[in-house]
């Protein structure tokens, strides 16, 4: 592709969108510092990590998706690798979920997302079998390998992440909604066998969803993180206090852990307030829209499962972060993307809408079997 062409042919809002939502979380995690008094500890690396997810994104467009798509099943096969090896590194707060090298510290399943989705989508371009409920057995069992190695870390945000992404392919390649149905209503009844799995730290953020008190009730140790991120985003009030003005000096009393990671939707609630947030709400539906828009565009099967699968990873977590900041959801320690403070994050999601902007840029026609809901449509 010539540069000329490539410039055409750029998706210059899905861009746009991005940066707007990383300069957002620059705010939220510039006042994380300055409640916890310590300037330059998260910003500067997060400005880093920007910078060299500008470049992973721009660089994943210049190859075409085609290409990198006949390594789908080593990605993932080195995702699994990766989850794998995490177990031989020291824990860090409790949780074994990051590979340090030197300075750099390594999250893999940010990756195996991404990993997840295109070897996924590879498997289901052609085939026809998952349209019975026999044929939905692989492509779960798919699933279930990154799921329990990612839940055993813990990591139970990460985890939930697996199954509405494969429902959301699944049901794009075309299988059956009786059939994700009847999966579903399963998966409710042998719950109980995830929760003897799940540990007393991933429990205990479950039953604090139905213990939540009022303002003026003392939190238990289980609810004390919910409760001070209503807190602070309630200081916010309409328009926030940054936007007007005022520094709250009351917020400087208030504890926040992880602010910059889980809880940066509070930390932007407490700076531009209900109208801010709402601001990011529609960037994160804009950016939803624009890869639900490039699926329906592209007539190639991978780039449109991957498109879609993109789509359902962008909102299931965007879904459950803002859920959890607000008392909806449980805790589950699911950052927030393109916003939330860390540079695998920050890397893995610029990975992926990058292959995005490239699906965008080369929509591509085959002839042949269209077994896809869209073009059933169309």
């Amino acid at each position: 592709m010539t540069s000329t062409l490539w410039l055409a042919r750029f998706p210059w809002s899905l861009l746009a969108i991005v940066m707007l939502l990383a300069a957002l979380g620059w705010i939220g995690i510039a006042r994380a510092e300055d409640l916890a008094a310590t300037p330059g500890r998260y910003l500067p690396r997060q400005l880093g990590w920007s910078i060299v997810a500008l470049v992973a994104f721009l660089a994943m467009t210049l190859p075409s998706y085609r290409v990198l798509g006949r390594w789908s099943y080593a990605a993932f096969g080195l995702a699994i690798v990766l989850l794998v090896a995490v177990y031989f590194f020291p824990p860090i707060n409790g949780a074994r979920r990051w590979i340090r090298l030197g300075p750099v510290g390594l999250q893999p399943s940010e990756f195996a997302k991404l990993a997840f989705v295109v070897a996924l989508a590879r498997y289901l371009m052609y085939r026809e079998n998952f349209r019975t409920p026999r044929g939905l057995v692989a492509p779960f069992l798919v699933a279930l390998v990154p799921l329990v190695l990612i839940l055993r870390e813990p990591d139970l945000g990460t985890s939930l992440v697996f199954v509405p992404v494969l429902f959301v392919m699944l049901y794009v390649a075309g299988a059956r909604l009786r059939d994700l149905l009847l999966v579903a209503c399963l998966g409710v009844l042998v719950s109980p066998l995830l929760w003897t799995q799940m540990s007393r730290e991933q429990r205990s953020r479950v039953t604090a969803l139905f213990e939540q008190a009022g303002p003026d009730a003392r939190p238990t140790d289980d609810t004390f993180q919910l409760r001070q991120g209503k807190q602070m985003m309630a200081l916010g009030g309409t328009f926030g206090n940054w936007l007007a003005g005022d520094e709250a000096i009351e917020a400087a009393g208030i504890h926040l852990p992880e602010a910059q990671t889980d809880f940066v939707f509070s930390l932007l609630g407490e700076r531009l307030g209900l109208a801010g947030t709402g601001g990011v709400l529609l960037l994160y539906s804009l950016l939803i829209w624009r890869c639900t828009s490039v699926a329906s565009t592209t007539r190639e099967p991978f780039g449109r499962l991957v498109a879609a699968g993109v789509a359902g990873l962008i909102g299931c977590q965007v879904l459950i972060n803002t859920a959890m900041t607000v008392g909806l959801a449980p805790v589950t320690g699911l950052s927030l993307p393109f916003v939330s403070h860390g540079g695998s994050g920050m890397l893995a999601h610029a990975l992926a809408l990058g292959l995005l902007a490239n699906i965008a840029m080369r929509p591509g026609y085959e002839v042949g079997r269209e077994p896809f809901r869209f073009a059933a449509a169309a």
